[in-house]
């Protein structure tokens, strides 16, 4: 069975990830293994509040992949997506990180060169850009 570890915050719930995640699962038997880094938003924000947005992502994209017929667990991360990943992979064995980010321009992980960063673990690495963003007017 492969094991894929998918890090993602803001993105989790989006169409490009979804469809990456399915394709997983129609290659083979998969166990996929979310980790979401609470993040702290932009402005005005508490911990709790980081938390809490995190989980509502979590929970919500277990159950869409569990209606779907495709297993998922998952765990809210420390807020650096490397250190999320660093403490996940001291605990358990995957075959591939799959990363989600917002586009270039709008991501502060691409601005701080994550996608790289993540492939010092070395496993490969697969980099979904979020397509469906919504940005604040």
């Amino acid at each position: 069975m492969r094991r894929v570890l998918v890090v993602a915050n803001r993105t989790l719930c989006d169409s490009a990830l979804l469809q990456v995640l399915r394709a997983r699962s129609r290659d083979g038997p998969v166990q996929l293994h979310l980790v979401v880094p609470a993040s702290h938003p932009s402005g005005f924000w508490t911990d709790a509040q980081a938390e809490r947005e995190a989980q509502e992502r979590l929970t919500a994209i277990i159950g869409a992949l569990g209606e779907e017929g495709i297993p998922a667990a998952g765990e809210i991360g420390d807020p650096s997506p490397v250190t999320a990943v660093a403490d996940v992979l001291r605990r358990q064995a995957f075959d591939e990180i799959v990363v989600s980010t917002l586009p270039k321009g709008l991501s502060r992980w691409l601005s701080h060169n994550v996608v790289r960063r993540l492939g010092a673990f070395g496993l490969p690495v697969t980099h979904v850009v979020a397509q469906d963003v919504h940005t604040p007017a």
